[in-house]
C-alpha cells in the first residue's frame, strides 16, 4: 500500500499539482456518492468528454465503483457526432471538462431528450448558464462528501458488488463506414491486457507517463488508466494541447506512447531547426547522425560494436544525442511505443539510433490493444512484434489475421450481427487486417483485407495493390503529411497528397520562395518537383519488391487543402476515409485517370468556429517515373 505516493499530476497555471492515491480514492468516493444521489444506476452508461483531467479520471473510477459504465467521447468531435453514441447507449448522465463541451451537450439535447444530467469540471464561462440538469462537478463532490459521512459503508459495499466479468467501459469505433460501433469491454479483458503489457516490458510503480491522447481512444485508456491502476505509476496531465511539448520535457516520462505522426512531427521539427542552424552545428549534427545510424541500432539491440565505433558514438552521445533526447523530452524514456499506422524505416531508425527504445505494437479497440509487442532487442520497422502473453494468432486462407485472447471485446453494443461477423463461435476475432508471421515469429501487416486489391489491364494487370502500404511509404518523407492512393480494379496507381505545411514552408523560405498560404504553396512548380522526387524514390523502392512492384505510382497531384476530420475526410483517430474522399473529390480522381494535366476543384470546408466556406483551385496533375521490377534470383 502506498497511500501517500503520487497517483496523478496536473499542470495548472504553469505549476504541477499532485494527487496522491489516498486523495484520489477519497475523490472517487465523493463522486460515486454524488452520482448515486443524482440517480445513476448500476449498468447505466456515463458519457465522459474532455482532455485528460484528474477529476475526469476520478469520475470514471467512481462510475465503475457503482457498476456503471464510462463511455469516453472525443473532445474535438462536433456536436452532431455525439448524437449517435448518446442515443445508442441511452445516456442520461454526462460529465464534461468545460464550457465548450457543455455547449455541445446542450446543443444535442433536443435530439437526445434523455440526457438529463450534465456536470462540468471547469466552471469558467458558465456562471450565467441556468439550464435544467446542469451543474458543477464540485457541487456533486460536496454533496457526495456529505452522503459518504452519513453512509460510511456505502462505497465499499458498492465496490464489493462489482464482478470481474462485469462491463467496465465502452469505446466507440471511429466509424469509417457508417455509424460507430460501441466496443464493450469487461474488467477482466482490460486488466488482463494491461497486466500482459506491463509484464512484457517490466513496468513498475516508478514509471512516469504523460497522458495527452484523447480519453476516447482505447490506447490512451490502456496506457494511462488500466495499466496505471495495475502498476500504480504516475500519470501526468498536461496543461493544454499547446503546452504538451514543454510538459513532455518537464516530466521526462519513462514510458511513452504516440502514433507515428507524432514522431514524424518531432523529427520534422528537429530537421527544420538543423536546417536553420549555423554551418558548424549543422555539419556536426549530420556527422554524428551518420555515426548513430551505423552504430546506434546495434547498440540498442545488444550486438557487438567495435571499440572505435563505440567511442565515436559515446562522443556523439555527449555532443548531439543526449542534448537532442533532452530537447525532445526523452531523456528518461525506457520504453516508447508507436502503433495505429506503420512507421517509416528511416523514422524508426532515427529514434533508435539516438538511444530511444522505440518499438511497435499491434492491437485494436476490440483486442484491448495488446496483441503483438516487440522485445527490446528485436525491434524492427517492418514488423509489429511477437504475440504477447495469452494471445494466439493464425492466418486465414485469404490472408486475414485471426486473434484469440482474453482481452477480446465482449460484444458490439446492441449490434449482434456485427458481433457475429468478427467473433467466431470458437472464440477467434477477425481483425480484417491482412498479414503473415515471418520465419522469426514476428507479425507483418500488409493492409486491411478489404483494401487489398488488384490492378487490371496494362502492364501491371493482376498485380497486388495495397493502398495503405503505398501511402505509408510516401508519408515517411518529412515533406508529405497525408496520402490517399487508388488503384484497385484500375490499370495504374494514382495518389493525392497533402504536403506538411511546416516542413515545406520552411523548405520554401530557405529558397526565398514566396507563398500566400497552404493552397498557394501546394501548387508551386518547385513543390511539385520536390514531391515528384519523393514519389519516384518510393517507386524505385517498390520495384525491388516482386509482390508489390505493380503498385508504383504513375500519376499524382497535391491537394489544395489539408484533409480534416471536421470535413469528414479523416476519422477522429486521423485515419483516411478513402471511399468518402473518392466521392468528394471525384473530379480529381477522374482527372488522374483521364490523362488531364490539370483539374479545377471547389471544396466546402468547415472552420473552427462552425462556419462553412469554400476553397477552390486548379490543381496540376503530374506523371511520375516508374521502374522495371527487379526479378528475384532463381
Amino acid at each position: 500500500m502506498r497511500p501517500q505516493a503520487p497517483a496523478l499530476r496536473e499542470k495548472e497555471y504553469g505549476i504541477w499539482q499532485t494527487w496522491t492515491w489516498s486523495a484520489l480514492a477519497k475523490l472517487a468516493q465523493s463522486l460515486a456518492c454524488g452520482l448515486h444521489q443524482a440517480g445513476l444506476k448500476r449498468g447505466e452508461h456515463v458519457i465522459i468528454v474532455g482532455a485528460n483531467r484528474p477529476r475526469l479520471y476520478a469520475t470514471m473510477l467512481a462510475a465503475q465503483s457503482l457498476g456503471a459504465i464510462p463511455v469516453p467521447l472525443y473532445q474535438d468531435a462536433a456536436a452532431a457526432e455525439c448524437v449517435f453514441p448518446i442515443t445508442n447507449a441511452e445516456v442520461r448522465f454526462c460529465v464534461v471538462e468545460d464550457q465548450e463541451q457543455v455547449d455541445k451537450m446542450l446543443e444535442v439535447r433536443e435530439q437526445c431528450p434523455q440526457l438529463t444530467h450534465i456536470f462540468y469540471d471547469d466552471p469558467r464561462g458558465l456562471r450565467h448558464y441556468l439550464e435544467e440538469g446542469l451543474g458543477a462537478l464540485q457541487e456533486l463532490i460536496a454533496a457526495g462528501e456529505v452522503y459518504a459521512q452519513q453512509h460510511p459503508d456505502f462505497f465499499d459495499a458498492e465496490i464489493d458488488q462489482v464482478q470481474p466479468v462485469d462491463v467496465a467501459a465502452m469505446f466507440f469505433t471511429s466509424g469509417t463506414t457508417g455509424n460507430p460501433k460501441g466496443v464493450v469491454h469487461t474488467h477482466n479483458s482490460l486488466i488482463d491486457r494491461a497486466q500482459a503489457g506491463a509484464e512484457f516490458d517490466r513496468l513498475t510503480s516508478d514509471e512516469d507517463v504523460l497522458a495527452y491522447m484523447p480519453l476516447a481512444w482505447i490506447g490512451q485508456n490502456i496506457f494511462s488508466y488500466a495499466q496505471w491502476l495495475v502498476c500504480g505509476y504516475v500519470v501526468n496531465c498536461p496543461e493544454s494541447a499547446a503546452t504538451i511539448s514543454i510538459d513532455l520535457k518537464e516530466i521526462g516520462p519513462t514510458y511513452y506512447f504516440a502514433p507515428p505522426r507524432v514522431f514524424e512531427g518531432m523529427l520534422t521539427s528537429v530537421m527544420i531547426r538543423m536546417e536553420d542552424a549555423g554551418s558548424f552545428k549543422r555539419g556536426m549534427f549530420h556527422h554524428f547522425m551518420n555515426v548513430a545510424k551505423k552504430v546506434g541500432p546495434a547498440l540498442m539491440d545488444g550486438l557487438p560494436v567495435g571499440l572505435v565505433d563505440r567511442m565515436q558514438y559515446a562522443l556523439g552521445n555527449w555532443m548531439v544525442y543526449g542534448p537532442l533526447r533532452n530537447n525532445l523530452g526523452f531523456s528518461r524514456v525506457r520504453v516508447a511505443y508507436t502503433a495505429g499506422e506503420a512507421i517509416g524505416p528511416d523514422l524508426f531508425t532515427f529514434f533508435r539510433s539516438i538511444g530511444i527504445n522505440i518499438k511497435q505494437l499491434y492491437g485494436s479497440t476490440e483486442t484491448a490493444v495488446f496483441v503483438c509487442l516487440q522485445p527490446d532487442n528485436q525491434a524492427r520497422a517492418d514488423t509489429v512484434g511477437v504475440p504477447c502473453k495469452g494471445v494466439e494468432i493464425k492466418v486465414a486462407d485469404n490472408g486475414e489475421i485471426l486473434v484469440k485472447s482474453s482481452g477480446l471485446l465482449k460484444e458490439y453494443y446492441k449490434n449482434p450481427s456485427a458481433t457475429a461477423e468478427v467473433l467466431s463461435a470458437d472464440g477467434w476475432y477477425h481483425t480484417s487486417d491482412a498479414g503473415f508471421l515471418d520465419s522469426h515469429g514476428h507479425l507483418k501487416i500488409i493492409d486491411r483485407v478489404k483494401d487489398v486489391g488488384r490492378l487490371v489491364g496494362g502492364a501491371n494487370g493482376g498485380a497486388m495493390f495495397a493502398p495503405k502500404y503505398v501511402e505509408n511509404k510516401l508519408k515517411f518523407f518529412p515533406h508529405i503529411k497525408e496520402v490517399v492512393a487508388y488503384g484497385d480494379q484500375r490499370d495504374q496507381v494514382c495518389v493525392m497528397i497533402n504536403i506538411d505545411f511546416d516542413a515545406v514552408g520552411n523548405w520554401a523560405e530557405r529558397r526565398n520562395l514566396p507563398y500566400a498560404g497552404y493552397t498557394d504553396l501546394a501548387q508551386k512548380p518547385e513543390v511539385y518537383q520536390l514531391i515528384q522526387e519523393c514519389v519516384e524514390k518510393v517507386n524505385a523502392d517498390l520495384a525491388q519488391d516482386a509482390l508489390l512492384a505493380g503498385s508504383q505510382v504513375s500519376r499524382f497531384l497535391v491537394l489544395h487543402k489539408e484533409l480534416d476530420a471536421d470535413d469528414g475526410e479523416l476519422t477522429r483517430t486521423n485515419k483516411v476515409r478513402r471511399g468518402f474522399i473518392a466521392d468528394k473529390y471525384k473530379p480529381l480522381v477522374d482527372g488522374l485517370y483521364g490523362g488531364q494535366t490539370e483539374q479545377f476543384i471547389e471544396t466546402v470546408v468547415k472552420f473552427e468556429d462552425g462556419r462553412s466556406g469554400s476553397v477552390s483551385a486548379t490543381l496540376k496533375i503530374s506523371d511520375a517515373k516508374t521502374f522495371t521490377p527487379v526479378k528475384a534470383a532463381a
